[in-house]
């Protein structure tokens, strides 16, 4: 439990910086893009009154609104699925984004709520400028032992696009692999379908749970 806590809240503390950003210049360093979007949301969760209060409506909002955009989220969710994805049709691909992303939002946003007096603290990249991808390591440092943050980025083109997440690991353990395990467990068993039923199900009870 406390390891799924550490791995949602290291997610949500990078990507809830939103796309304050998304006008900065397209060249901009991973490592600074990284280190400017933690501080933001750092600050901007200190200073909210409500989002330290845990306002789940308002949470998610952000996240939804703020956060998405910043990510390759069809990769993240093909990763996930692995080599059904291939298989499944465009309406069943579509389906799975759809849900994967309500489960994502729901699950940064309650991490959210757990953010407090946490710094960031940043560790050499190694990297040349034609690199399209590239590893960002960072520790989140507050009460108790550092968090390991690890982001895999892509550089996309086109205006306003830059770098984008599709991968994050914490303390050793990569997210896309966590659900990929969990995923194939239930196309094995269901199918496409059954996966979709399943994370359909699952994100109705966490609405309900609030």
């Amino acid at each position: 439990m406390k390891r799924q806590f550490l791995r949602t809240l290291g997610f949500a503390l990078l990507l809830a910086g939103g796309l304050s950003g998304a006008a900065m210049a397209e060249d901009e360093a991973p490592d600074v893009m990284i280190k400017r979007l933690s501080v933001d949301v750092l600050d901007t969760i200190k200073s909210d009154k409500a989002l330290r209060s845990g306002d789940m409506n308002k949470l998610v909002a952000l996240v939804d609104e703020r956060i998405m955009p910043s990510v390759n989220f069809q990769r993240m969710t093909a990763s996930a699925v692995g080599p059904a994805w291939r298989q499944a049709t465009a309406e069943q691909q579509k389906r799975l984004q759809e849900e994967f992303k309500i489960l994502l939002v729901r699950t940064y946003a309650g991490a959210l709520a757990q953010v407090s007096t946490q710094t960031i603290a940043m560790k050499p990249m190694r990297s040349s400028p034609d690199d399209k991808e590239v590893l960002v390591r960072t520790e989140i440092r507050g009460v108790g032992d550092p968090i390991q943050l690890d982001y895999r980025l892509e550089k996309t083109p086109g205006m306003g696009t830059g770098w984008r997440i599709y991968n994050l690991n914490v303390l050793g353990v990569w997210l896309v692999e966590t659900y990929k395990s969990q995923f194939a467990q239930e196309i094995n068993a269901k199918g496409i379908d059954g996966l979709i039923v399943s994370l359909s199900e699952r994100n109705k009870a966490n609405s309900k749970k609030g």
